[in-house]
């Protein structure tokens, strides 16, 4: 058989399209085995082989550079898409888009973007997720404009994208119009949607949205996903038993946990009480044989700090064949957390010996331990070791230090960071105003918020918070009540627990005791201890037994085993003389198993800590330390400073 010019072309043409897809096979399994760096090998053998890639083949190689994060890799496959006769495939660049977004560099992401000849949805979709993934709501919400105006109908993706972007303590109301959209177009039946949904109002604090989406699911449609998130949700808001009892009745329904499940349900395990619910998940995680996995160890190593049992987590640490920059940050935060800042440090420099680079979140924890130790030297020293490593542009380091500064007692240099700053957040606002607060400058916390809202920042909570504790401190009842009312009339927010109590504690302060009770009787919401405690801490004040007891008895209802209310009771009936019912508190708190921890001094010396308790005399320089205490005291009687010497010892009894 002879073959024509034409026909040998054409054969030579099938054989080599056909090898070119044995090529795409190979490099499709390995990018889906997550051998993404095999995967790149294999694209230069092929190249080198002399075949030319084609319109399936960059996108699995996309995909590669994708998974690796890695923008050295992802502009080389740019290079070659565009000297390719594929530049102009929507496809192509659709997946090019999501290389950048997933290499967590946007801009170029948006500008290619912004270059598509034709978008689909598909290409929408990647973008929105990208900017959503960052929490950009306004820009997804500009986005999706676009995407709608340009004719392009939005699917389930692009829901989970909006919700995603609107999940935050001020975006309940953002979820709840994007969850009647979502509706409105027909995915209210989306399992994926649906999950999204549950994950986004347990964010937003609304737990009772989030469990009617998650009920509203049928029972055969619930997947692992959709108990998770309602766990996770659980979890995120601290409610362990919640928690606990979901997992329990995924379990019965027979759905089986997975990682995330036990990783979720570890993570609301925070307090001492928890501990032993922790520990029962875990065995869980060792049954579906989940114990060896990094992130789940990470997460028990801070579970176990976070419950006091320090040893514990420093066992898994110490036992672990693999350490992430993660595993160093949970073993140093739980140091960080007990103020045991030489401990937290030593790891800190055996993490730098090690090769792994300290991140953000590693110098924030270090920042929190020194401001919560006092220690102005080594909170220096990071400021110093941050500047070096560049990380001082970054704005969440920049508030980390302001609030080390401001509760080291150095509002100077606080100050000074915060007027050098180039972009400032509201957290950044809401830390001076705090610091100046804690350092006593109550007018220059009011004229700092004064300032963030002539400008127009938004207040959160946290913020009115901080500013009521100013006026609170202050005395400023006035001052108090227009800050509450402008939180309620004009930013349209439900005041929590905390700023109740600021309001109590302020007229408490301030002898309108009767006033503060009213005030309490009148809630919308269930007072707690922190409340009725503040009352009851204005009735010591004034020394209030009618209203203190009716108020002490609301806190032995709620909290039985806290000591500060018996105390408070106890001191507001010695102050009166009244020894008798001194006596019947001491015997409540005898009775309850009450115990007072002492009160602890921190000292720094050399940048080491020492803590002394009343009537410890265990420190190795102890003779020498009261021998100076007395003299100081035989000092100040000469100086006939007994005043200040009573202080003292008041405050050394307590």
């Amino acid at each position: 058989m002879v073959l024509t010019t034409s026909t040998t072309r054409n054969l030579n043409r099938f054989l080599n399209l056909s090898t070119v897809v044995q090529w795409n096979t190979t490099i499709r399994a390995t990018v889906n085995e997550n051998s993404p760096h095999k995967a790149l090998l294999l694209f230069r053998q092929m190249k080198q082989s002399g075949f030319e890639p084609n319109n399936l083949t960059f996108p699995f190689i996309a995909k590669a550079c994708a998974k690796l994060s890695n923008i050295k890799y992802s502009e080389m496959i740019h290079t070659h898409v565009v000297k390719s006769p594929f530049c102009s495939d929507s496809f192509i660049h659709t997946a090019m888009v999501d290389m950048y977004v997933k290499c967590d560099h946007l801009n170029l992401a948006y500008k290619l973007f912004e270059k598509m000849p034709e978008r689909d949805v598909a290409s929408w979709n990647v973008m929105i997720m990208g900017f959503a993934q960052l929490g950009l709501f306004d820009k997804v919400l500009n986005l999706f404009s676009e995407m709608r105006l340009a004719g392009s109908q939005p699917d389930s993706i692009t829901v989970i994208g909006l919700t995603q972007s609107s999940s935050n303590e001020n975006g309940l109301n953002a979820v709840r119009a994007i969850h009647c959209y979502g509706i409105k177009i027909g995915l209210g039946d989306n399992v994926s949607v649906a999950n999204t949904w549950i994950s986004a109002y347990a964010k937003c604090d609304d737990l009772g949205s989030a469990e009617k989406v998650f009920n509203g699911i049928p029972t055969s449609f619930r997947t692992v996903v959709s108990w998770n998130s309602l766990i996770a949700g659980y979890a995120h808001l601290e409610r362990v038993y919640e928690a606990m009892n979901c997992y329990q009745n995924m379990c019965r329904g027979g759905t089986g946990p997975d990682l995330s499940t036990i990783i979720s349900l570890i993570s609301s395990c925070i307090h001492p009480e928890a501990i032993l619910h922790g520990k029962q998940i875990q065995s869980h995680g060792i049954k579906i044989g989940c114990d060896s996995d990094v992130s789940l160890i990470n997460t028990l190593i801070s579970m176990y700090s976070k419950c006091g049992d320090i040893g514990s987590a420093r066992y898994l640490f110490n036992t672990m064949s693999a350490r992430t920059c993660v595993s160093w940050t949970a073993m140093i935060n739980g140091y960080a957390e007990r103020g045991d800042l030489e401990e937290a440090f030593e790891l800190f420099n055996a993490m730098e010996e090690a090769g792994e680079k300290p991140d953000l979140v590693t110098l924030i924890a270090l920042l929190s331990a020194c401001g919560q130790t006092g220690n102005l030297e080594l909170g220096r020293w990071i400021n110093r070791y941050v500047i070096l490593k560049n990380f001082r542009k970054t704005v969440i380091v920049c508030n980390a230090l302001m609030d080390m500064y401001s509760k080291c007692g150095s509002m100077n240099d606080a100050r000074e960071l915060f007027q050098s700053m180039p972009e400032r957040t509201i957290v950044s606002w809401t830390t001076m105003i705090s610091g100046s607060a804690l350092n006593g400058e109550f007018k220059e916390a009011l004229d700092i918020f004064s300032q963030m809202v002539d400008l127009g920042i938004k207040p959160n909570h946290i913020t009115f918070l901080a500013v009521l504790q100013a006026c609170t401190h202050a005395g400023f009842l006035e001052k108090g009540w227009e800050c509450f009312d402008l939180m309620k009339k004009v930013y349209k927010m439900n005041p929590r627990l905390e700023h109740y109590a600021c309001m109590a504690g302020l007229l408490g302060r301030k002898g309108k005791l009767k006033e503060a009770l009213e005030f309490i009787q009148k809630m919308p919401i269930e007072p707690d201890a922190g409340v009725w405690g503040a009352l009851l801490g204005s009735c010591k004040i004034h020394n209030e037994i009618e209203i203190g007891e009716f108020v002490a008895r609301k806190l032995f209802e709620l909290e039985p085993e806290a000591a500060v209310s018996y105390v408070a009771m106890a001191n507001i009936y010695a102050s009166e003389q009244k020894w008798e019912s001194v006596a019947k508190i001491r015997s409540m708190m005898k009775c309850n198993r009450v115990r007072k921890s002492p009160g602890q001094s921190l000292v720094q010396v050399n940048g080491k800590s020492h803590a002394f308790t009343v009537e410890d005399r265990c420190h190795p320089e102890g003779l020498l330390i009261y021998e100076v205490l007395d003299g100081l005291a035989l000092q100040l009687t000469k100086e006939g400073l007994e005043p200040y010497l009573e202080f003292i010892l008041d405050h050394e009894r307590e």
